[in-house]
């Protein structure tokens, strides 16, 4: 089904690539220690097969509405299966909730229930048992399939046999009824607090986001150029950006896993691919880390190159002698940088959480295009995002609003956003559909202020309006200007600002270890563990220097007083952070409640 010559639903995206670019490959995968490669036309016939064989289960799309159509829940890695499923039970007109592998039971359980999902598909063995663990609690599932082998497992692959031609004829039939309005897809989204709940999208909600987002941050429409896909498929923003890929005759390679991006990135040579801003500090840091190595002259010329890049400014020229600087600079260390990541990058795509303007300035300086954006699930999701043509990048901002948006801020500054890619409601929940969308307006819950640079507005994200506190003193603080900055410092890894109803500011730190291990072999002291390290005098003494250096930066009422060195990382795995990397301030307030105390006695 076309419009205009532009697919309506998501699925027609496959046959509108096979028109426009041929059958070339759309997908890529290591299997057995070699890449196995997967053309759009072998992509459509495995999902035709598998679209009919969900349908000789059982699965329906009834009368098409969001109650009454089945529901098909995925938990796996990003790998090409995941494709095959999602196009697959939207061409079938049943409604996907993928949901996070590292989502716990309870809030599993809770998901199955909510969505009464009927089949599921299971990466891996590990992801398969915790279905296991919960599926007596679900009356509605029928039906488990694994994508790795598995014993006691039944195999996606049962599915993948000569469907029955009345399966083959019903498929046809159901296409045929699918129309853009219908869900596409439900995303299950607990955020930082609360109970999971369903952001409903359909295919034209989605697909006004594909063509819209690659109208304003163009790809070249050439066949043969490669990304590498790790940011979670089930988050909207890298399913969206993998329609995209496939209406931009891009081919997707799978990164093995977290671990091996670096290698898969030598290995593939990709020209781009999408991530949050905690992965790019991650390799700052190992960047940094390697250049400290460096002895005399070459450490000399590190220092120098990283200086330089930390002044680049992409809107207001520095003069000749600092271009020619930088162009040497390019030569001679950061050609280095760009090779590590496979020396063919174009465009980097960051969002989810706020970037920190250095590594944006010297990435970009360095001849890594990194572009910052930013939209919630909600809008499907892209609301803004900083481009590759001259003066539509600016640092520290989330870019212009893409075309076929409309956005105003409220009197608070909450950004408020109108258009086709906002949500039909969460599922099951008017009452949490009615707060948040107010007269056609989605409310992002996201503080942000204009910026304009020769007539171009671009969007800057300033907080979260729920988490700004007030102080005791009635002070209002908004904790993640203070956290950006403060993470500036390579001996801070991770950060959450305290004082709600309290009489100051105060700070949780977790010291970024390398750096501070580094540190105390200059001054002569042994590290033996995190847990000595951040009761030892001079570290202590160190990081109230480092917090006095900061608190120069905001005023009286902002600035941190008192701190507390904690000596783990927060992760996924431990429950401080979301999916997407962001702190789960209630997680943290109640599992370092002593700690707080402490900075408060």
């Amino acid at each position: 089904m076309t419009t205009n010559g532009l697919p309506t639903r998501l699925f027609d995206l496959l046959p509108h690539r096979l028109e426009r670019f041929g059958d070339n490959t759309l997908l890529a995968a290591k299997e057995n220690g070699d890449w196995k490669t997967y053309s759009t036309q072998q992509v459509q016939e495995i999902i035709d097969t598998l679209s009919a064989n969900l349908l000789s289960l059982g699965l329906s799309a009834g009368d098409y509405s969001p109650t009454g159509a089945d529901k098909v829940a995925m938990l796996s890695a990003n790998r090409p299966e995941w494709v095959f499923v999602d196009l697959a039970c939207q061409q079938a007109g049943l409604i996907l909730c993928p949901i996070y592998p590292t989502t716990n039971p309870r809030e599993l359980e809770f998901i199955f229930n909510d969505a009464e999902v009927k089949c599921v598909f299971a990466g891996s063995e590990d992801l398969y048992e915790k279905i296991i663990s919960v599926s007596p609690h679900v009356p509605s599932l029928k039906h488990i399939f694994c994508f790795d082998e598995v014993t006691g497992a039944a195999s996606w692959t049962q599915l993948q046999q000569t469907p029955t031609a009345e399966a083959a004829e019903a498929l046809q039939q159901a296409k045929q009824q699918i129309q853009p309005h219908h869900l596409a897809t439900i995303i299950y989204t607990s955020g930082t607090t609360g109970v999971p709940k369903g952001v409903m999208l359909s295919h034209h909600n989605i697909l006004s986001n594909v063509f819209n987002s690659a109208k304003s941050f163009p790809f070249d429409n050439q066949p043969g150029k490669k990304v590498l896909s790790f940011l979670p498929l089930n988050h909207i923003f890298e399913r969206m950006i993998t329609y995209i890929y496939t209406l931009s005759g891009i081919s997707i390679y799978y990164a093995e896993s977290l671990e091996t991006i670096g290698e898969n990135l030598k290995e593939v040579q990709p020209t781009g691919f999408t991530t949050v801003p905690r992965l790019l500090e991650k390799v700052f840091e190992k960047i940094m880390a390697k250049g400290q190595e460096l002895s005399g002259t070459k450490r000399k010329l590190f220092n120098w190159a990283v200086d330089l890049g930390l002044q680049y400014d992409n809107l207001q020229s520095k003069g000749l002698l600092y271009n020619v600087q930088l162009k040497l600079a390019n030569k001679l260390i950061f050609s280095k940088w760009r090779e590590g990541l496979g020396g063919n990058i174009e465009f980097i795509i960051t969002g989810g959480a706020a970037c920190q303007e250095r590594l944006l300035r010297i990435f970009n300086a360095g001849g890594i295009p990194v572009f910052e954006g930013y939209g919630p699930t909600e809008n499907s999701p892209v609301i803004s995002v900083n481009r590759r043509m001259d003066g539509q990048t600016k640092f520290g901002t989330v870019g212009p609003i893409i075309e076929g948006q409309e956005v105003k801020l409220a009197e608070d500054g909450e950004i408020l956003v109108k258009g086709p890619s906002v949500m039909q409601g969460y599922y099951k929940r008017p009452d949490l559909t009615a707060e948040t969308i107010q007269d056609g307006w989605l409310l992002t819950g996201d503080i942000g202020v204009w910026e304009e640079v020769k007539g171009i507005r671009f969007l800057k994200i300033t907080d979260r309006k729920k988490e700004l506190f007030k102080t005791s003193g009635g002070k209002y603080v908004a904790p993640q200007p203070l956290e950006n900055k403060l993470k500036e410092s390579p001996f801070i890894e991770q950060i959450m600002i305290v004082g709600a109803e309290r009489k100051f500011v105060g700070a949780l730190i977790v010291p970024g270890f390398p750096t501070l291990r580094e540190w105390m072999r200059h001054q002569g002291i042994a590290f033996a563990s995190p847990e000595e390290a951040i009761r030892h005098p001079k570290v202590l003494a160190h990081y109230q220097q480092l917090v006095e250096t900061f608190n120069l930066f905001f005023n009286h009422v902002e600035q941190v007083k008192k701190f507390e060195l904690l000596p783990q990382e927060w992760t996924i795995d431990t429950g401080e952070l979301t999916p997407t990397l962001k702190i789960k301030r209630k997680v943290v307030m109640e599992k370092y409640k002593e700690a707080i105390e402490r900075i408060y006695e």
